[in-house]
């Protein structure tokens, strides 16, 4: 952690925020967020330490900034939350993005997409773990409505659909604990990828983020 010298929230939702003022304040580091999501931060009861003042950076979506020698490029993310953006950072030539808590794919996100070498985006659900779950009636129909998350499928369509001849690694994100499995969220992936001609270890990389496990570090090149 002590590398870390700089945090980008996407959102304010307590999974995403709960410990982000604690972090910065132990760390003396920065929190970059839309103007929307700090206020929200501020009346989120799960935050107990709220970001200090001086360690608070605002953010516009559409509007790049510069941290060191990254431009960073944040765009609208369509989410129940108060606000939501991901990430499009570039750096010596290379691109990486960020998108999770995905409702729907809009024309800007497929854009982002379309320019990364790098792609982090949100597999949410599986479908018929969904549907055939324990979750209430009301939350199912929450997650699929367009302001949710995005189900397996949904996933590998928006990386087929819109993927760039530069794209060479993507990783899985926010899988749900009750209604995903790494295992089916990957291979429902690869089919739709198959399904418009494309092999994952051969076009591109494919790797499932860990819910519970940090992941480690990995380089960009």
């Amino acid at each position: 952690m002590s590398k870390v010298r700089h945090v980008l929230i996407t959102h304010d939702h307590a999974d995403h925020i709960k410990c982000v003022g604690s972090m910065s304040h132990e760390l003396q580091v920065p929190i970059y967020a839309t103007k929307t999501v700090h206020s929200g931060i501020d009346r989120n009861y799960c935050v107990a330490r709220k970001v200090d003042a001086s360690l608070r950076r605002y953010v516009e979506p559409s509007v790049p900034f510069q941290i060191g020698d990254f431009i960073v490029t944040p765009f609208h993310v369509p989410h129940d939350s108060s606000d939501n953006v991901g990430y499009f950072i570039e750096a010596d030539g290379v691109t990486f993005c960020l998108m999770t808590d995905v409702g729907h794919v809009t024309d800007e996100m497929a854009s982002f997409i379309g320019r990364a070498q790098y792609l982090v985006i949100e597999a949410n659900h599986d479908k018929e773990m969904l549907q055939h779950g324990p979750y209430p009636q009301f939350l199912k129909d929450r997650i699929t409505n367009g302001t949710g998350h995005l189900n397996n499928e949904l996933c590998g369509e928006a990386i087929a659909k819109n993927m760039g001849e530069h794209l060479c690694h993507v990783w899985l994100c926010h899988l749900s604990e009750e209604n995903n499995h790494p295992e089916l969220a990957r291979k429902t992936v690869e089919t739709v990828l198959r399904s418009y001609g494309l092999v994952v270890g051969k076009d591109f990389l494919l790797e499932v983020l860990k819910r519970t496990k940090p992941t480690g570090i990995f380089e960009l090149q």
